[in-house]
């Protein structure tokens, strides 16, 4: 019976690169295994047929061979079938479980961390320096990070013989897996250091200064190299992210590069006019209220908002006015307003023209209801 040819076998074209061999065998191999078809007695032919295309394509020899020459190329090369397939499948499979050959290594960098900064809203837009604590592992000064006792050091694992990992098999399926002894390391340590019990770090608490840019806002990170946790087995240390968090002012809001405020104005100088003093970041400046300001006027004090950290100029202070109705009124102010109210009357919707044109508005629809 005449071979299939294996670039049919695996369902590729023959300018099928590596990686798209790789995993075109590893799906037909998933679908004709053996253990996976116990009622099909083709599957395991099927099965064998992919590992041998596989065997052939993914050898670039061979597979150069096959190309020119066809089977009679690699005639006596393959397994055919009858040889245990297992190192090829677990290869291929290694890359979905995490394993392949020779293990892991056992020094690794150690952990990111991340710390959250509250700021005032003015230490934010101005920038400030601040100390900060944080609970954190170092390498440890005794052993050096390896874990082992001074004057000692780690043994190859012995039950993954120094790999990191372990191959379980199954029928014709093979996987490999970390290793349930050395977590992946492939070491062993016999006689730990006396300061970490052999983790080979320890922990502390220290206190790094952060150096916080002007115009920061909630969100932005800033990153602190080598300030995280010790790597692991005398490997680099990981870095710490310092995570700004503005909290909310008294006064003003930010949206941005701008700032925004309400200011509270009298009666009297929303309707004649005057001149108040506004906060700022940067102190207090003037602002002038024209005569007959309406409640909710917003008025722009340019450049006095902030300057983001990445750039774009200055922004803008926005405020905005509310007309305070006065309270606990005196019998003398009672009797002005009173006086005032009945003048106002006269003049009807030439002083109140917001005011007449909503109740005509009113009016006109009640009327039209009752037509």
């Amino acid at each position: 019976m005449s071979k299939r040819d294996y670039y049919d076998v695996l369902g590729v074209e023959k300018s099928a690169s590596e990686p798209e061999i790789k995993k075109a065998y590893r799906r037909v191999a998933m679908k004709h295994h053996p253990d996976r078809n116990p009622d099909d007695d083709s599957a395991e032919e099927k099965f064998k047929e992919a590992n041998e295309a596989f065997e052939v394509l993914s050898d670039g020899q061979k597979r150069s061979r096959y190309d020119q020459f066809g089977h009679a190329g690699v005639e006596g090369q393959t397994s055919a079938g009858s040889a245990d397939f297992s190192d090829i499948f677990g290869d291929v499979f290694g890359d979905i479980f995490g394993g392949g050959r020779g293990g892991q290594s056992h020094v690794r960098k150690g952990s990111d961390l991340r710390y959250n900064l509250d700021l005032t809203l003015e230490n934010a837009v101005h920038g400030t320096s601040v100390k900060i604590k944080i609970p954190t592992t170092v390498n440890c000064d005794i052993c050096d990070g390896s874990g082992a006792k001074k004057g000692t050091k780690a043994i190859d694992c012995s039950t993954c013989g120094g790999h990191g990992q372990v191959r379980m098999q199954q029928g014709f399926f093979s996987v490999q897996q970390t290793c349930p002894r050395c977590q992946g390391t492939g070491k062993q340590i016999t006689d730990p250091c006396h300061s970490c019990h052999g983790r080979g770090t320890v922990d502390e608490t220290k206190t790094l200064s952060v150096k916080v840019p002007a115009g920061v806002d909630s969100g932005d990170r800033i990153r602190l190299t080598g300030e995280g946790q010790a790597g692991v087995h005398g490997g680099p240390a990981g870095d710490l992210y310092v995570e700004m968090n503005v909290l909310p002012h008294h006064i003003f809001e930010r949206d941005g590069r701008d700032l925004h405020c309400e200011i509270p104005i009298r009666f009297a100088d929303a309707a004649l006019g005057g001149e108040l003093e506004v906060p700022t970041l940067d102190g207090r400046v003037k602002l002038k209220i024209p005569p007959e300001t309406q409640t909710g006027k917003l008025f722009r004090l340019r450049n006095k908002g902030v300057t983001p950290i990445r750039g774009g100029g200055h922004g803008d202070l926005l405020c905005r006015v509310i007309v305070e109705t006065p309270v606990h009124l005196t019998k003398r102010q009672k009797e002005i307003m009173g006086e005032f109210q009945v003048i106002q009357d006269e003049q009807g919707h030439k002083q109140s023209p917001k005011r007449s044109f909503f109740f005509d508005g009113v009016k006109k629809f009640m009327d039209d209801l009752t037509s």
